[in-house]
């Protein structure tokens, strides 16, 4: 089992390193395609020059806030990450007005924890840690269980993105162990959060080549999330479903293809409850039959990615899947033209 290094022990130490980190990478929107760059324009200049504007008319209370938490939310479970990034940025000015300051401090959090998850789909490593670092802020001063674990979920998927897999690692495990010991939530939340932090651990276990640490991670977070419950409001995307969807990704990351296909047959897609969890979902099926070496049912699993949530498929790792199906352009229609709507620059 990993260490138990987390970021309570040195908290100031590590959050420099964060930022530091975040300031190696962070030139103004860093290999992003022009679009993507201008996507995430709003957000970059809030985080560097606090310029947002509170939307004009908001509903600047509590009840008004939660429902601008909850549409954001709405707004990344649906995939569409365009809007998110134009409405973000004045949603978190509008709550960081709000009264009194612990409930703005909950609500920031939960707003900066879902830019961060904005910033990973768009592959911008320097904004995520940056955000991560404003939700772990908000969510200390709240005080709210599942957001402070969300929060260092967050944290967590920073570092591993800044290549510390082994901390990235310790932290999720540490965050879902005082989860499980915080008496301030409900025992089922807590155990549906932590089923989530232990299947991001297994993911970067797994992505460090530890497979020992992975699977038993894997393991313990499936058996965490059937002990635990979650419905659609909550904060964290939990359950089982999810640490399915983070064990296809362990098995891609171990090599393991076959087996991550074998697990793919017992998903039916059509009951993930969001567009983002069945583009995720096809897309980490597209890079097991890559891994595989079958290009025909790779694209296949990149056009049901697209259909569940088109601009799923301007990740990363779609766009890399994209680029290499060029070569197999006469036995893949229409691969061309799917790959430039990825954001492939064709030549």
């Amino acid at each position: 089992m990993v260490g138990n290094l987390g970021v309570e022990e040195g908290d100031e130490v590590r959050r420099r390193e964060l930022l530091a980190a975040a300031a190696a990478v962070f030139t103004p929107l860093a290999g992003a395609s022009p679009a993507q760059a201008n996507t995430l324009t709003p957000l970059e200049d809030l985080l560097l020059y606090g310029t947002a504007a509170a939307p004009s008319g908001g509903d600047i209370s509590a009840a008004g806030v939660a429902a601008a938490v909850k549409q954001s939310r709405a707004h990344f479970r649906a995939a569409r990450y365009d809007t998110l990034a134009r409405t973000l940025p004045g949603q978190i000015a509008r709550a960081q007005t709000l009264e009194p300051a612990e409930v703005a401090a909950t609500a920031v959090a939960d707003l900066y924890n879902i830019a961060a998850r904005l910033c990973i789909k768009l592959g911008e490593d320097g904004l995520v840690a940056i955000t991560a670092d404003r939700a772990m802020n908000s969510a200390r001063a709240g005080g709210d269980a599942l957001t402070i674990a969300e929060a260092h979920r967050m944290v967590s998927s920073a570092w591993r993105r800044q290549g510390h897999l082994a901390r990235a690692t310790d932290i999720a495990v540490r965050a879902a162990q005082d989860l499980r010991a915080d008496r301030s939530a409900p025992e089922p939340e807590r155990l549906a959060g932590g089923s989530t932090l232990l299947a991001t651990a297994a993911y970067t276990a797994a992505k460090s080549g530890d497979r020992a640490s992975a699977t038993a991670l894997i393991a313990e977070a499936a058996e965490t999330a059937r002990a635990g419950r979650t419905v659609p409001q909550d904060r964290i995307d939990a359950g089982l479903q999810q640490v399915l969807l983070h064990q296809l990704s362990v098995h891609y990351l171990l090599g393991d293809a076959g087996q991550a296909i074998d697990l793919v047959k017992t998903i039916a897609p059509t009951t993930l409850p969001t567009a983002e969890r069945q583009g995720r979902f096809f897309i980490d099926v597209a890079r097991c039959f890559e891994q595989w070496g079958k290009p025909q049912h790779c694209y296949r699993a990149l056009l049901a990615a697209e259909r569940a949530g088109p601009q799923e498929i301007r990740r990363g790792a779609a766009r890399h899947l994209a680029g290499g199906l060029l070569q197999h352009d006469r036995s893949l229609p229409g691969i061309r033209n799917f790959a430039g709507r990825a954001g492939v620059a064709l030549t």
